[in-house]
């Protein structure tokens, strides 16, 4: 892979990447109700599930099940289903009495293997990550060289875009909640990222395979 073509990988996948989705809005709901620390454990749970998309799609796993409309269906049923649920979650949570920071009440102490794994199942459950991804990074293949280390390179270039972003988002996210000490607003708050999973939830459930 030469490097003026890694740059434009590089640049198009972070543009992508700063663009919310479900993985942005679970790194933000995360922070909000655990804390910044959470933050890292969400975005390992994401790069895991990336990993695996990415190990799919050098298989060519991806286009075959591009081509299998009943599998494309199932996973985007129990995709939408889940991030659903989350956000419906998020909105009880937000309509729920709590402390002015909105902080969890006692009695609901995090839960690392919780929180990794709500952050892969987000990540691992919609389809249309492995069929975008599958037609997305071919183009940058060359294939004259070896495949294996262009699509490790790929996978460490998502992997720094994915992290450098979402840190920002929830560095940025837990300065405003300690500036802000209201907790009309972080309810406000929890309650747009919860109508934003039921929204995603909703999005993916009407999409099609492009």
């Amino acid at each position: 892979m030469a490097f003026h073509v890694w740059l434009t990988f590089a640049a198009t996948y972070f543009l992508l990447t700063i663009t919310p989705g479900p993985n942005v809005v679970l790194v933000i709901r995360n922070s909000l109700k655990f804390g910044s620390a959470s933050a890292l454990l969400t975005i390992l749970g994401n790069l895991t599930a990336q990993l695996i998309v990415v190990m799919l799609v050098a298989g060519g796993v991806g286009a075959t099940i591009a081509a299998l409309p009943e599998f494309f269906l199932v996973m985007k049923v129990l995709g939408a289903a889940y991030l659903i649920l989350l956000g419906i979650g998020q909105i009880r949570t937000a309509r729920q009495p709590g402390s002015p920071t909105g902080d969890e009440a006692p009695g609901a102490p995090m839960s690392k293997s919780g929180v990794f794994r709500s952050a892969f199942l987000v990540s691992i459950s919609n389809p249309k990550t492995l069929i975008f991804l599958s037609a997305f990074m071919p183009q940058f293949i060359d294939q004259s060289r070896a495949l294996g280390w262009q699509f490790a390179v790929m996978y460490l270039t998502i992997a720094a875009s994915v992290g450098s972003v979402h840190i920002f988002y929830s560095f940025s996210v837990n300065r405003l909640k300690h500036k802000v000490k209201n907790s009309r607003f972080i309810k406000s708050v929890k309650f747009l990222g919860g109508s934003l999973f039921v929204l995603l939830g909703l999005k993916l459930l009407t999409s099609q395979r492009t």
